[in-house]
């Protein structure tokens, strides 16, 4: 069975950076592409970024984080991550790591991902 548990989360301060970690456990050879979500309160999820784990680690991010946030993974580690740098108020939220099993791309459809974490909380006070 598939689990996907995420770490790092925390409160930072406006400028600061944080690594969050989604561990994943199982077959996860299975895995075709993966994926950062948010969620802050009130607000409709939205994605950060997302990397094609058998397309040799190519990476996609949205506007608001490219240049600032980092996806990456350790194969022998079977560990996502975000390195997100100069962070930013509106930056907080509830981040979900996700993974998919097909070969067809999910690219930023969160309900595509069929395997998802609990989440880890960012929190950047203005």
């Amino acid at each position: 069975q598939v689990q996907l548990v995420e770490s790092g989360g925390g409160s930072v301060q406006a400028g600061g950076s944080l690594r969050l970690s989604c561990a994943a456990s199982g077959d996860t050879r299975q895995f075709f592409h993966m994926g950062w979500f948010r969620q802050a309160p009130g607000k409709e999820r939205e994605a950060v970024a997302r990397l094609h784990v058998r397309g040799g680690g190519i990476t996609y991010y949205t506007d608001s984080v490219r240049g600032r946030f980092t996806i990456s993974q350790d194969n022998a580690k079977n560990t996502l991550y975000l390195q997100m740098n100069n962070l930013k108020p509106e930056d907080t939220a509830m981040y979900t790591c996700a993974a998919n099993s097909l070969p067809l791309s999910p690219g930023w459809d969160f309900t595509r991902y069929n395997y998802r974490g609990q989440g880890t909380q960012v929190t950047v006070p203005s």
